[in-house]
């Protein structure tokens, strides 16, 4: 155990001569070396403590750390991963020198078989099909991690046990039980009382996330998480990760949540890298622990994700696979079906706020996913609690036991009146997302264009100042000044792009994703009030509930009572009438809309009081159940910083908890201060700019983008 020790500590004497040398650019032929050895002995070592237990599982992490660094520092120089590539050879030198690290460490070298340069190879991967692409920082993982590939060792293959049930047919008989199933009857496995669960300083779990969080600290692996929206879905999915140690973790979402959950990973898990893949994935981070993909990109990853070596998968929105015949659903299952096969226990979790009663026979799916059938039958563990409880289909009592077992293997469905001590009356939840990269690229150079245009009017008003007063940086006050005539002048329609278009323009490139996004929620907790400023924002979201099938009432200013009441009418009482398409302007007063408790603001409001009006449609005296809105925020644009003005003029957290209606300033001043925000930012990087010599004045905002 001592030379295990000694060696571990040569190694990191050794990691760390190697990345100060990179770091500070100097990669001799001498550095290249020992970075070869460096590797050796890594693996080496961990095959020998892993072979003979002479090291402690401390040794086992702080050696895996090591390596960890030895990869990332190699990804930083080309010449460093060409030494890991599958055609590399390893120096008489680098063997040589890692005889000599044994050798220092105490271990001697005639006991130690030094791998031979196949060994440390990567196997390049097999041709991609034609859709198929591999990210290069995926691809400098894979090269600088041979030491580290995936340890499938305690997969074990065992005899399965004979079955009694072996000639029923099983499977339909399991999905009719949930429909015969009583009121009354459960729909939620037996979970822990809830009990501590550590997360970040001023976060806090509820309850009912800590039984979850709590049953897979206790070793429950699967998981059909089916609690309504609003209860915390994403947070007990992350926690449960921690808890499990299932890292790397694979998350696959709808488009228009994946930023929400590496935010939300941020939050719970901070300690945690996440990556966000898009397009082809050329900005993703390949040592993240946490991989989130949309379905609508993953068929080009597929390829590389299943070999990545993921401990963990979760499924949002999992009723988005419930086709099986789909291409999302197939690679879906085949990930899973990976996953499962080199184990061991890896943690799979579906979330979907679908009840459980509704289309049952979408749920083959999910479960197969699970692993808790397959495309005939069920498997191992539910097949063995079957055999358990002695009934057939024929029997009577088959249907309540089945159902029970199903139940037991990860059912988890909590609805918000259940939990109402846990939750808020009313709450306002953000949910950021990306928008088209043309649109965000065109959003982001109005935002330029706008801060130039302040710039220069700011610089203007400084040259021609007469007072003689110097202020040393940024002068506050003139910036002030200068917010309030562009201000001025946007109400007056005298500037081209000013604040109000801009947030026109974000308005319509997220009105699908809010409607998508609405789309959701109607099919998984009934009906929803979606809440536009504009009626081409309101058109485009009319548009893609049209396209995905989703029946919907109108609600617009430019009706007549008549037209404006039968909409009403057909959304509170007609049940195929899933959303309320409503003006902020014109419907966010006067009606009752608590039919429904979710609701989506698609475009902020420049005042909480518009917004508060707006939740009360369905927050209001008769509501059976809390309110959740979806405050729908295009990250990376003004719109987030908007967001934040509102928040802090108003009070979010006091609406949030308690329903207060307090408001702090008016929408005035959120323009204002928007304006004052955007200026300032653009002074301060372009004097950064000047004092670093990277730009000439204020032209370097014509290159960055201010938010």
């Amino acid at each position: 155990m001592r030379g295990s020790q000694d060696v571990i500590s040569v190694l990191a004497r050794a990691v760390r001569r190697i990345e100060g040398a990179v770091a500070g650019g100097r990669v001799t032929p001498a550095v290249r070396t020992e970075f070869q050895a460096a590797a050796l002995l890594a693996r080496e070592q961990h095959a020998r403590i892993r072979a003979d237990g002479t090291g402690s599982a401390a040794q086992l992490q702080r050696l895996d750390g090591l390596a960890t660094t030895l990869a990332r520092t190699a990804v930083r120089d080309p010449r460093l991963l060409a030494l890991l590539a599958a055609d590399a050879v390893v120096s008489e030198a680098a063997r040589s020198l890692a005889r000599d690290m044994f050798r220092t460490g105490g271990v001697e070298p005639a006991a130690v078989e030094v791998a031979p340069a196949e060994a440390v190879a990567v196997t390049a991967p097999a041709p991609a099909p034609e859709r198929r692409v591999v990210p290069q920082s995926v691809v400098s993982r894979q090269l600088a991690n041979p030491f580290l590939a995936p340890d499938y060792s305690a997969v074990r293959d065992e005899p399965a046990r004979p079955h009694r049930l072996a000639g029923w047919e099983l499977l339909e008989p399991l999905l009719r039980s949930f429909e015969r199933a009583g009121g009354g009857a459960p729909a939620c496995m037996e979970l822990p009382a809830p009990s501590s669960v550590r997360v970040p300083a001023g976060h806090q779990l509820m309850p009912h996330q800590a039984q979850l969080v709590g049953a897979a600290a206790d070793g429950h692996r699967t998981f059909l998480l089916a609690d309504e929206p609003g209860l915390g879905k994403t947070a007990q999915a992350l926690l449960a990760a921690e808890v499990a140690g299932a890292y790397p973790l694979l998350v696959v979402v709808p488009n228009v949540v994946k930023t929400n959950w590496a935010r939300e990973a941020a939050r719970w898990i901070p300690h945690r890298g996440a990556t966000v893949i898009h397009g082809d994935g050329e900005s993703i981070d390949g040592f993240a622990d946490v991989v989130v993909v949309n379905y609508e990109v993953l068929d080009r990853h597929v390829g590389w994700i299943g070999d990545f070596g993921f401990r963990g998968m979760v499924v949002d929105e999992a009723h988005f696979i419930k086709n099986t015949a789909s291409q999302r659903s197939r690679h879906v299952l085949e990930l899973s079906a990976r996953i499962r096969s080199r184990g061991p226990a890896p943690l799979l979790m579906a979330l979907t706020g679908t009840p459980l009663i509704n289309d049952i026979d979408d749920f083959r799916a999910i479960w197969r996913f699970l692993g808790w059938i397959d495309e005939t039958k069920p498997l191992d563990e539910l097949m063995d609690s079957l055999e358990d409880d002695g009934l057939s289909p024929a029997d009577q009592g088959f249907y309540f036991a089945a159902r029970q077992s199903v139940i037991d293997l990860g059912i988890v469905r909590r609805r918000k009146v259940d939990v109402a001590a846990d939750i808020p009356a009313r709450r306002v939840a953000d949910l950021p997302v990306e928008l088209d990269e043309r649109a965000g690229r065109s959003l982001r150079a109005a935002e330029r264009d706008l801060a130039r245009r302040m710039v220069t009017r700011y610089e203007t008003a400084l040259a021609n100042r007469t007072s003689g007063v110097v202020v040393e940086g940024v002068d506050h006050g003139l910036v002030r000044q200068v917010a309030r005539w562009e201000q001025k002048d946007a109400s007056s329609s005298k500037a081209g792009e000013n604040v109000f278009t801009m947030m026109r323009h974000i308005g319509r490139a997220k009105a699908g994703l809010a409607a998508d996004y609405a789309a959701q929620l109607a099919r998984s907790a009934g009906k929803v009030v979606f809440f536009a400023k504009h009626v081409d924002v309101m058109d485009a979201a009319e548009e893609t509930f049209t396209r995905l099938g989703v029946r919907f009432s109108s609600i617009r200013g430019d009706q007549t009572p008549t037209v404006r009441q039968a909409n009403i009418d057909a959304f509170v009482g007609d049940p195929e009438v899933a959303v309320a398409v409503c003006s902020l302007t014109a419907a966010g007063v006067g009606l009752n809309l608590q039919v429904a408790s979710d609701i989506v603001l698609a475009e902020l409001s420049w005042t909480a009081a518009e917004q508060t009006q707006a939740i009360d449609r369905c927050h209001r005296i008769g509501q059976t159940e809390p309110v959740t809105a979806w405050r729908i925020i295009a990250a990376q644009t003004i719109d987030a910083r908007i967001a934040a003005l509102i928040d802090s003029k108003a009070g979010l957290a006091a609406r949030a908890l308690d329903g207060s209606e307090e408001e702090v300033g008016s929408s005035v001043d959120v323009q204002l201060e928007a304006l004052v925000g955007l200026l300032t930012e653009a002074l301060m990087e372009a004097q950064v700019g000047v004092q670093t010599g990277s730009a000439p004045g204020p032209d370097l905002l014509a290159g960055v983008d201010v938010l």
